[in-house]
């Protein structure tokens, strides 16, 4: 499975729809040096200059001169007119997760329902269009793309990702719709708006959703919201199973149980941590 093009541009529900870029506070400079990390990919490891640039719509000049300050703070490393990401840019992303109590109590709760189950569990929070995996243990290998702490998905075409966007209030909602390009992704996949909408209204008031080989042939995922001690949604949890395993109604008989468990575990331990 190739990348979704939806992945690349997301935009964060809730904001004022303006263009940030007009705030007297907003650099300019970061957001593109920013944007040039972000250019690489699983599907565009390696660049050259030309290939950043068009991928960032910045000109040549500016590219080259984000690239070779990346490659000083060794972010980006080069040869042969080749760029590629270094491990260093894992500390970006390590402070918001060292500061997430959750990833560090979801590890064994995921650990223990992976062991029930014998299935691959997960961790996902809302990024702007996406789902952003931040907790996951893998029992099994059965997508075609590897699935990591930082992997993205389209968060309407997830089981995690519609867990989420049912517990946004509605006009956040109606901002991620305006913004996000609904796409089937499979034969399968569900692409229209008053669609996903009935569908997100019977996940809020059943606590959970199940997603059929929508995001990928074959791959069936349920999901479960996390919350804190307010009862916010702070988080989903999901497995995902090969759909050859588990029929729909074995998954509801199962798995489900299983996995509200585990969320009701997760959700007390996250309660206790932020008193």
């Amino acid at each position: 499975m190739t990348r979704p093009d939806v992945v690349s541009t997301p935009a964060r529900p809730g904001g004022d729809g303006g263009d940030r870029s007009a705030s007297p506070d907003f650099v300019q400079s970061l957001a593109r040096g920013l944007s040039v990390i972000r250019a690489f990919d699983a599907r565009q490891p390696r660049q050259t200059l030309s290939d950043v640039a068009r991928n960032t719509g910045l000109t040549r000049a500016t590219a080259r001169r984000f690239l070779h300050t990346l490659v000083e703070l060794g972010y980006v490393d080069t040869a042969d007119s080749v760029f590629w990401l270094t491990p260093r840019v894992l500390d970006l992303g390590y402070s918001y997760l060292s500061s997430l109590p959750l990833t560090d109590l979801a590890q064994p709760h995921l650990e223990k329902l992976s062991s029930r189950l014998g299935e691959s569990s997960s961790v996902a929070v809302l990024d702007g269009s996406d789902i952003v995996y931040v907790g996951r243990v893998q029992v099994r290998r059965i997508m075609t793309i590897g699935i990591t702490i930082g992997t993205r998905f389209p968060a309407y075409a997830t089981s995690m990702g519609r867990v989420l966007l049912a517990s946004l209030p509605a006009e956040d909602l109606d901002a991620y719709l305006a913004a996000t390009d609904l796409r089937a992704l499979t034969p399968h996949g569900l692409a229209d708006e008053a669609a996903l909408r009935a569908e997100l209204s019977r996940v809020a008031e059943r606590g959970w959703c199940v997603v059929d080989q929508e995001l990928e042939p074959g791959l069936r995922s349920v999901a479960a919201p996390v919350h804190d001690r307010h009862g916010a949604v702070r988080a989903a949890l999901n497995v995902s199973t090969h759909a050859a395993r588990y029929s729909p109604d074995q998954l509801h008989d199962e798995v489900i149980p299983e996995l509200l468990a585990t969320t009701r575990a997760l959700s007390a331990d996250l309660a206790i941590v932020n008193r």
